[in-house]
């Protein structure tokens, strides 16, 4: 055993941490994504601490979240170990807690190299279980706050298993003895407060690892915004901080419409809201120069705004990678909204691809438009949401772009689009509609559509244009006497 007490629970100081992102189905189900194969992150060993000790919450912060985890101690050196022997190279299982910090994960743009590597931030312990005896998929895990259970479940509920982690990662390097792979929280992580006491047990049907307990405190002296980035919170991290808007304490986002508007828009073509909307003194309200992926498909819902700068290179290493304006929007729209990205009519590089078309519609949002390109645009066209762009192109996002924010006022096509406004697509075109004027200009144009189709009947009957259309006084008339009669039926 190492005599640091920080690894009192351990064989000896581990070379490496490996955590899982995402792995439990509780988990994915919350956060509305599963991928497709594993992904990692690497915890450094100084963040390891004992049972019993203690993590600060940094001042100046807010969402310091817990996640209890099985930990994998690897037991015998790995590389290249085909799966059906990769659980023979685990010496032990024990609790692991991957604390984090929400408040850093703009800063670590993907990394978690601040938000999950400060001291004390991998609490393990407090006893090993041998694994040589152990099915890896009949393993327990749950963590209490205070006492009271907030996470129950098991390897099982897991939709990568516990063999597969150290079957993947030795195909990239050795795993030796003593490395740790932290397997990823089901659901229940949230937000701890100073004072909180946070424990986590693993356990199997003949052995328990024991509480692993950790207290948190405040923790004092501010970040230096002279030699690094500082804490910085927004409602997206607070509410996967925490698990859920409400229990962040956050207002109902207020995606799609009333279901009967909705339903209106449905039935009333572009051609005629574009039409009201002149009527009413608004003539620049349509987005240009997009045409649809699926022609077959009609787009109704709310806009979220997404904005892309020319890209200058110095921009690009600042705003272009890690979790930006892009992913954070993919990640946030809500059922029923619709992406609209002002690309500034660049349509040399793409602006989405295939990942971002499936996180958006496992979001159940209502389409994407984008006065950009699409890359992969047979990938995202099999995705099957509604999507109008400039076209295909195969260059990513940097050539052109810069991903600059998000939930702002934007040009796209040549109109203005603000968040909240009201997005109408057909093989028309797209329309956009001020919030206040929806009920008007709906109404107006489904009125005009039935006017249009008995004028159309007439005309198909063998009545001259003239007069008809528009109608003068007499055919008004007529009009008028068969509307009343048709109301009069119901």
């Amino acid at each position: 055993m190492d005599t640091d007490p920080r690894f009192a629970a351990l064989p000896l100081r581990p070379g490496k941490i490996i955590a899982v992102h995402l792995s439990y189905e509780s988990r994915a189900a919350q956060r509305g994504r599963k991928p497709a194969q594993p992904s990692y992150f690497f915890k450094p060993s100084s963040s390891v601490a004992a049972s019993g000790g203690i993590i600060e919450r940094p001042e100046g912060t807010e969402l310091l979240a817990f996640e209890g985890e099985i930990a994998l101690v690897i037991g015998s050196p790995a590389r290249r170990v085909p799966l059906e022997r990769a659980w023979s190279h685990v010496g032990w299982i024990t609790a692991g807690n991957d604390f984090g910090l929400y408040d850093l994960r703009a800063a670590d743009k993907g990394s978690n190299v601040r938000s999950k590597g400060g001291d004390g931030f991998t609490p393990l312990g407090p006893a090993l279980i041998d694994a040589s005896g152990v099915d890896p998929q009949d393993i327990g895990i749950r963590t209490w706050v205070n006492g009271e259970l907030r996470q129950d479940d098991s390897s099982a509920g897991m939709f990568f298993s516990l063999p597969r982690f150290v079957a993947d990662l030795s195909q990239h390097f050795t795993l030796e003895r003593g490395d740790v792979i932290l397997t990823g929280t089901p659901a229940g992580s949230t937000v701890v407060q100073p004072n909180d006491v946070v424990e986590v047990e693993v356990f199997t049907p003949d052995a328990s690892t024991g509480r692993l307990r950790t207290t948190v405190i405040a923790g004092s002296g501010a970040f230096d915004a002279s030699v690094g980035s500082t804490p910085t919170t927004d409602d997206l991290q607070r509410e996967e901080a925490w698990g859920s808007r409400a229990a962040a304490g956050l207002p109902p986002v207020r995606s799609g419409l009333d279901q009967d508007l909705a339903d209106r828009l449905h039935r009333a073509p572009v051609a005629g809201l574009s039409q009201q909307l002149r009527k009413r003194g608004l003539n620049n309200t349509t987005i240009d120069g997009v045409t649809p992926m699926h022609p077959e498909q009609k787009i109704v819902g709310v806009a979220r705004t997404l904005r892309f700068v020319p890209n200058r290179e110095d921009l690009f290493a600042s705003h272009g990678g890690g979790y930006n304006a892009q992913k954070r929007t993919f990640d946030a729209v809500q059922d029923g909204e619709v992406i609209v990205i002002e690309a500034r009519g660049e349509a040399g590089s793409g602006t989405l691809g295939d990942v971002l078309a499936i996180r958006a519609h496992a979001q159940h949002a209502a389409g994407i438009i984008t006065d950009g390109g699409v890359r992969d645009y047979d990938a995202v066209a099999a995705v099957g949401i509604p999507v109008y762009s400039r076209g295909a192109h195969p260059a990513v996002l940097g050539r052109r772009h810069v991903p600059w924010d998000s939930d702002v006022t934007i040009a796209c096509g040549g109109t203005t689009v603000q968040p909240g406004d009201i997005v109408v697509a057909d093989r028309d075109g797209v329309i956009v509609i001020p919030p206040a004027l929806a009920e008007e200009v709906v109404d107006a144009a489904l009125a005009q559509e039935d006017e249009d189709a008995w004028i159309a009947a007439q005309v198909a009957a063998g009545a001259k244009v003239d007069g008809l259309f528009p109608m003068n006084a007499a055919w008004r008339e007529r009009y008028d006497a068969w509307r009343a009669e048709e109301d009069a039926r119901g």
